[in-house]
């Protein structure tokens, strides 16, 4: 059951392109439970850093996909949105880059006139929870077998997704209504999506069946490989911030990447493809991101991260969570300009 007393899923009342104002940081406040969290999604400090400001909605996120046991599985999310501009900024997790949009709650919001988006029952009363909480939240308790001088684990909205969230089935007709309904997807989009999904699950199943039922040896839409060696060089273009790149073509990036579709270490996301022949300016390099499964810092080499190119879903049931995408500087060239 929810903070709020609701046992049963909430249909999103936001749509995309919807103003509304984040609530005050002790109205917010007062909706936690004494963890500094509402249905197991935790405040951050990040978060607090845009109360009071006015934002539009970017994408409902009624649904959201599974970065922690990465299964390709899609989870449920309960009355939340990402707001335009909203990115963590990691100053309270170690400075990690990975520049995740932040989950709002509609609890934690309000429309323009002062109006709740959706009046919640606090947990912890009318007493707002002490700022104190969620500061100290930012990082989780040692493991038993950590050592005395180990990094901490941080805890953020990315690495509690599952606790708040639950499992949404592909047969869930609710989430491609809501997609719709939202506007986070045409009509379209949405029908395309549910065919790769029943067809990739397909895929997936048909590789225990006789080679002759399988299409492509069982591998997932859209199909790609990497034709390179599986030790890849740097490509040494020493990108820097404000820089014009393009996306190489996919037969430049499927030689740039060994038969695991890695280039030393870092996954070629079937997400990128469509960006071959985009350009757009580098936002800076990514050296160190908050690992979603174990709270670690992970330090990156060779990495960047482009404007206006992020993970856009289609393949993976239109998560609307916008993530950045990682390039290695091998599957980017610099443009002029």
């Amino acid at each position: 059951m929810s903070a709020t007393g609701s046992s049963a899923p909430s249909r999103p009342i936001l749509r995309t392109g919807e103003r509304v104002r984040v609530r005050t940081a002790e109205e917010i406040l007062a909706t936690l439970d004494e963890n500094g969290t509402l249905d197991g999604l935790p405040l951050m400090p990040e978060t607090l850093a845009f109360a009071g400001r006015e934002l539009p909605v970017h994408l409902s996120a009624h649904k959201t996909c599974d970065t922690i046991n990465h299964r390709g599985t899609t989870r449920r999310m309960d009355r939340a949105v990402h707001l335009t501009g909203a990115r963590c900024d990691g100053s309270a997790h170690g400075g990690c880059q990975a520049g995740c949009q932040l989950f709002f709650k509609e609890e934690w919001l309000e429309r323009l006139d002062g109006t709740p988006i959706r009046d919640g029952a606090p947990a912890t009363g009318t007493i707002p929870l002490p700022l104190t909480v969620i500061e100290s939240g930012t990082t989780a308790a040692p493991e038993p077998d950590d050592k005395p001088d180990a990094e901490p684990r941080y805890r953020c909205q990315a690495t509690e997704l599952v606790r708040a969230t639950s499992y949404l089935p592909v047969q869930d007709w609710r989430q491609y209504v809501d997609d719709v309904r939202t506007g986070n997807v045409s009509f379209a989009a949405t029908v395309r999506s549910l065919f790769l999904s029943v067809f990739n699950n397909y895929q997936k199943l048909s590789r225990k069946l006789p080679a002759r039922l399988r299409i492509r040896e069982g591998a997932f839409y859209p199909f790609y490989r990497g034709t390179g060696a599986a030790k890849q060089p740097p490509a040494g273009l020493d990108l820097q911030p404000g820089e014009l790149v393009e996306v190489r073509d996919k037969a430049e990036i499927m030689a740039a990447l060994g038969p695991n579709n890695r280039n030393r270490g870092l996954w070629f996301d079937a997400e990128m493809l469509p960006y071959a022949g985009r350009r757009g300016r580098v936002l800076g390099k990514v050296e160190k991101i908050v690992d979603e499964s174990s709270g670690r810092m992970l330090k990156l080499r060779d990495c960047v991260v482009v404007d206006q190119i992020t993970c856009a879903g289609q393949f993976n049931r239109y998560c609307p969570r916008s993530d950045y995408i990682y390039w290695r500087e091998a599957w980017l060239r610099r443009v002029q300009g």
